[in-house]
């Protein structure tokens, strides 16, 4: 269908070109014209003033005739006859010669149009008094003006239209879907649309086997996702460090640029490598040899496009680490990256302040990429951490489950894993997945790439957020401190917090249920939800759904132009669930 569109479009440029010469040439042809026609003096109107009538009114009469010239230079085209253009204009050329030709004709409409001042920015055909009597061609011409025409600077985020039934008349159409008078729970109503369809992943199992790579893929040691982004990821760092963090309080300036020290671990970097990763790998994807001639006209690259997505990188990086910040006083851990915890350095109220402090550069950051549409989609990341952090604290009991399917008239047991295992996987997309999600987004947003390019972003990256979550909570049973850069002592289950082992595994064993709802603060709770959990299949469960995700995240990135940069993003997607390995 695309090419097929693209194909018309191309015809139909080319008329519109013809059109135009014409329209910029109409002047002169007639001018010549005058000087031989019969009726020069007609009415006692001196010539020159006849002159201008004439020019100012050919174009409105030359509609009468014009679809007729478009038809057979149609057929001249499909013939592969030469230059419609010239044949349209030897069309004027004859019809200006005949003395009773409706080109003569005085038209009063343009008459007193023609004090109107002219518009500072010319349109490619639009303004063109040819289209003045022509509200279909007007309403067409203008809607292939809102899809391939860029607008000024100052006009990033309105379009023009017309319509039917007032062609001249220009309305404002945002780009941007949300406005100021748009509920934010409209937009949250979206996002749990999307949850919804998480609890049907539960039954999948993986398509590849563990060491098994998709048909096409390049090797680890060709496409290793932290060797081809090391450098940038230097740069990335070292921006963080040194212009984005600076502080003239030495305390603040030690705390907030803690994880950021030369020389210190500063973590995976998962989150700035995938988003570059995916912005060279759609930067392929729109390259002469990558996508359709159609796609390249409707493609507008900005000219710093890689510098801002290496400062979206660090924006990313940024947000997450403030939350390490915040969560880290909310859980009283005492490691971090393998290093004391922010809170047991400086204390609780310098780390959260630390925390907001580097919220508040990232936002200064966000916004001086000069992209609303971006702004949005990472503004939500912060929303998202809050909700998720709340829905952690205040996780759903058999009381609360039962009033739930009460008010919503819901049948089922309270204590069904479906209702917790969704509310769980909520609030790991809140706490993880939307920030790789709307990360990944928001590199694609800033290329002004397609819809479905945008959208296979977002997914990798919830997926890919997603399948991190849920290796993470499998790696509190059975990973180390050393691995994890945190005690792998049964946090979770310390905290009071079931995750997706605990479960799958009170399917099997019912009497987690009552264990969940008292947080695990009975006496021995811990350990006997430990000694459960382990005689079930609820660690290897939620592996294999981890597995899962992994692999949705790859099929969104799949569909891509083959590159290094795209085979890395499924090796990091790999990597992601090989950590306890």
């Amino acid at each position: 269908i695309d090419v097929h569109v693209h194909k018309v479009k191309r015809v139909e440029t080319t008329f519109l070109t013809a059109i135009e010469k014409m329209n910029t040439s109409s002047t002169s042809i007639i001018h010549k014209q005058l000087k031989h026609h019969p009726n020069n003096n007609h009415g006692g109107v001196p010539p020159q003033q006849q002159q201008q009538q004439r020019c100012k009114s050919s174009s409105s009469a030359f509609v009468d005739f014009v679809d007729q010239s478009m038809e057979k230079a149609t057929t001249k085209i499909s013939k592969s006859l030469p230059s419609p253009t010239d044949y349209i204009q030897q069309q004027v050329l004859n019809e200006a010669s005949r003395p009773d030709s409706p080109l003569w004709k005085t038209s009063a409409v343009h008459n007193s149009n023609s004090t109107k001042k002219k518009k500072k920015k010319k349109k490619k055909t639009t303004d063109s008094p040819l289209w003045k009597t022509s509200a279909v061609h007007n309403s067409t011409l203008h809607e292939e003006e809102e899809e391939e025409e860029e607008e000024d600077d100052d006009d990033d985020d309105e379009r023009t239209i017309a319509t039917d039934d007032h062609p001249n008349k220009k309305k404002k159409k945002k780009k941007n879907k949300g406005t100021i008078d748009t509920p934010l729970s409209s937009t949250i109503m979206e996002e749990e649309a999307l949850l919804h369809e998480w609890h049907t992943h539960i039954h999948l199992t993986p398509k590849y086997s563990p060491k098994e790579l998709p048909p096409g893929v390049l090797p680890l040691s060709l496409a290793d996702p932290f060797q081809l982004t090391k450098s940038e990821i230097a740069l990335v760092t070292d921006g963080i460090r040194q212009d984005l963090i600076g502080t003239d309080h030495p305390v603040l300036n030690q705390a907030a640029g803690y994880f950021f020290e030369s020389g210190g671990s500063g973590g995976k970097k998962v989150r700035p490598v995938m988003v570059m990763l995916l912005s060279h790998a759609l930067a392929v994807q729109y390259e002469e040899n990558g996508t359709s001639l159609s796609q390249q006209q409707q493609h507008r690259r900005r000219p710093d496009l890689i510098a801002s997505q290496r400062r979206l990188a660090q924006i990313s990086e940024m947000i997450h680490t403030a939350s390490l910040f915040h969560d880290d006083v909310i859980d009283d851990s005492d490691t971090r990256r393998s290093k004391p915890a922010v809170h047991k350095v400086h204390g609780n109220k310098i780390a959260i302040l630390a925390g907001d402090f580097l919220l508040a550069r990232a936002s200064i950051c966000l916004a001086r990429l000069r992209d609303v549409d971006v702004v949005e989609s990472m503004s939500t990341i912060i929303e998202h951490l809050v909700r998720g952090e709340v829905m952690q604290m205040k996780p759903q009991t058999t009381k609360t489950l039962n009033n739930s399917n009460s008010s919503n008239n819901k049948s089922g047991e309270g204590g069904s894993i479906h209702p917790r295992m969704d509310y769980y996987l909520w609030k790991n997309f809140f706490k993880t997945a939307s920030l790789m999600a709307n990360s990944c987004k928001s590199a694609a947003l800033l290329g002004n790439y397609d819809a479905i390019h945008v959208n296979a972003a977002y997914r990798y990256g919830m997926h890919a957020g997603m399948a991190f979550q849920l290796v993470d909570d499998v790696l509190d049973f059975e990973g180390s401190s050393d691995l994890m850069g945190k005690p792998a002592n049964l946090a979770d289950l310390n905290a009071g917090i079931a995750t997706a082992p605990v479960l799958f595994a009170s399917e099997q064993h019912p009497e987690l249920v009552t264990l969940m709802d008292r947080k695990f603060r009975g006496d021995g709770d811990v350990d006997k939800a430990y000694q459960l959990v382990i005689r079930t299949d609820g660690i290897e469960r939620t592996k294999r759904l981890a597995r899962v995700h992994v692999e949705l995240a790859i099929e969104a990135v799949l569909d891509l132009e083959a590159s290094a940069h795209r085979d890395a993003l499924v090796h990091l997607a790999y990597k992601i669930v090989d950590r306890a390995s």
